[in-house]
């Protein structure tokens, strides 16, 4: 993931799951070896062997191929957006620029809780809607970390967009108007640098001080 980082873009949080993703494979494989010791400590017939050694090397696949799936699944978080990355052989994923993240929702059962494990549903603008991500360590702190780094994110913003005015009316000469400042601002909220909702924010600071 760090190759794929941006200029002055940071990696916050990079996430595998929760162990409970492969609880199941792992009781599986703790049963299975159980009976494979139980077997050939009580001397069982030949055919039982052939069957609980089959049974052993099932789990023993089973937990493998899942255990891969764990190293292989990534939730990230970054000072600019969320990423998530699955798949063995091939791979899948999702990013999600944090200035569409409209609201993180967490789930978590009584035992899910117990265990500091659960799940995150992202709501974003745009086509993606809602993403759903299991097995996510700690969600609580995960959800607050989220919300830090898109108020951060949009700090950012707004200051490369007053640096951006400032270098504007330095080379105009002179500082611009609030009028001036408000066009501006228009014209990066056309270019897609500013959303609408940033627009009317920024527009109702500048009006305040009029």
């Amino acid at each position: 993931m760090a190759h794929e980082l941006r200029p002055d873009e940071k990696i916050v949080l990079d996430l595998r799951p929760h162990w409970w993703f492969f609880a199941k494979q792992t009781l599986a494989l703790v049963v299975a070896i159980g009976l494979g010791v139980l077997v050939l400590a009580f001397d069982a017939p030949s055919f039982l062997n052939l069957v609980v050694g089959a049974l052993v090397l099932a789990a023993v696949l089973w937990f493998a191929v899942r255990f891969l799936a764990w190293m292989t699944t990534n939730f990230i978080l970054t000072t600019d957006r969320l990423v998530s990355r699955d798949g063995i052989l091939s791979r899948s994923g999702i990013e999600i620029p944090l200035e569409r993240v409209n609201t993180v929702f967490f789930n978590q059962n009584l035992f899910e809780r117990i265990i500091r494990s659960g799940d995150l549903v992202i709501e974003s603008a745009g086509e993606m809607g809602n993403s759903h991500f299991t097995d996510i360590r700690r969600p609580l702190d995960v959800q607050a970390e989220i919300y830090n780094q898109m108020e951060s994110n949009e700090n950012r913003k707004f200051d490369r967009v007053g640096q951006s005015l400032a270098a504007q009316g330095a080379f105009a000469g002179a500082s611009p108007s609030i009028p001036d400042q408000i066009r501006q601002l228009d014209e990066l909220r056309r270019q897609g640098v500013l959303t609408n909702a940033e627009f009317d924010a920024k527009k109702v600071e500048l009006l305040g001080r009029l």
